[in-house]
C-alpha cells in the first residue's frame, strides 16, 4: 500500500534548466525525484502544478507524488530536507486522495514578477531574484495596461511558439501592478491556466508601455492578433516565480506537516 501526498516545494531556480526533466542539465524535477526515490526505495514521479522555465523561481510550488505507506508527512518533510540541495526545500507535505495530480487537479495558479528600476538593482543579491533593469518606469502606463487583462481573453500572442494547443483562452483573476516605495516593482497575477512564456511575454509588453517605446493600446491590440509576431521579447526569466496553485478542498487528508 502506498500513501498520496502534495508537497509544497521551494526553490531558487538559477541554477536549474527548469521543473521539467531534460536529456541535459539540471532539473528541480530530476533533484526532487532523486530524492524521493531514495527514501522510497524505487523510482518516483513528481508532477508539479506548473512548468517552470530555466531560472525561474518557486515560493510555493505544489507537486504530488505516491510514496510507501511507512511515510508519514512529518517524516517525508524531515527527510526530504536532509537530503535536497540548499537550493530547493519542502515548506510543507500533506496526505491527500489518491489519484491526486497537482497539475490537473488545480483550479488556478498564480505568479509574481519583480522589475529593479533603480541603480541598486544590479547588486548580485538582487539581480538573481529580479530583472534589473535599471531605469524607471511609468507606473501609471503599467497599471492601464494591466487593467485590460482581467477576465477571459485568447492569450496566443503572448505564447511561445510551440506544439499547438486545443486553445488559448485563459481567464485571468487578478492582474496588480505594486510599488512597494523601495526596492523592485511587483506584477502579481492569477489565472486559471497559463501559456508558454505567457507571464514573461506580458511583463516585456508591459515595459516597453512603461518606457514609452509602444503605445497603451497596445495590450489590447495584441489580446486581438492570432500569433506573436508583434508582441516584444519577454522579459528574462529571473524575475518570475510560481507563488501558488489552489485546490479543492476534498483532495485533503487530515494529516499536515510544515514549516
Amino acid at each position: 500500500m502506498e500513501h498520496a501526498f502534495l508537497l509544497t516545494l521551494q526553490f531558487d531556480g538559477a541554477d536549474y534548466c527548469g521543473w521539467q526533466r531534460q536529456p541535459e542539465g539540471r532539473s528541480v524535477q530530476g533533484t526532487l525525484e532523486g530524492v524521493l526515490g531514495r527514501l522510497a526505495g524505487h523510482p518516483v514521479k513528481a508532477i508539479a502544478a506548473g512548468r517552470t522555465d530555466a531560472g525561474v523561481h518557486a515560493e510555493a510550488m505544489p507537486v504530488s507524488a505516491t510514496m510507501p505507506a511507512r511515510w508519514t508527512p512529518a517524516d517525508l518533510l524531515r527527510a526530504s530536507n536532509a537530503l535536497l540541495p540548499p537550493s530547493v526545500a519542502v515548506r510543507a507535505v500533506h496526505a491527500v486522495r489518491h489519484g491526486t495530480d497537482a497539475r490537473r487537479a488545480a483550479l488556478g495558479r498564480r505568479y509574481r514578477y519583480r522589475i529593479g528600476t533603480d541603480p541598486g538593482s544590479r547588486s548580485p543579491f538582487r539581480n538573481r531574484t529580479e530583472w534589473s533593469l535599471g531605469r524607471p518606469l511609468d507606473f501609471g502606463a503599467l497599471e492601464r495596461a494591466a487593467s485590460v487583462l482581467p477576465g477571459e481573453h485568447d492569450f496566443r500572442a503572448f505564447a511561445a511558439v510551440g506544439e499547438p494547443k486545443p486553445h488559448y483562452r485563459c481567464r485571468v483573476t487578478e492582474a496588480v501592478w505594486q510599488d512597494p516605495g523601495s526596492g523592485p516593482l511587483q506584477f502579481t497575477i492569477a489565472a486559471d491556466r497559463f501559456l508558454h512564456h505567457m507571464v514573461r511575454f506580458l511583463v516585456g509588453t508591459m515595459v516597453e508601455i512603461g518606457l514609452g517605446r509602444r503605445g497603451e493600446d497596445e495590450m489590447i491590440r495584441l489580446l486581438g492578433t492570432t500569433d506573436n509576431q508583434g508582441t516584444p521579447a519577454p522579459a528574462p526569466p529571473q524575475g518570475l516565480a510560481f507563488l501558488s496553485a489552489g485546490y479543492p478542498e476534498d483532495i485533503y487528508l487530515p494529516e499536515v506537516a510544515a514549516w
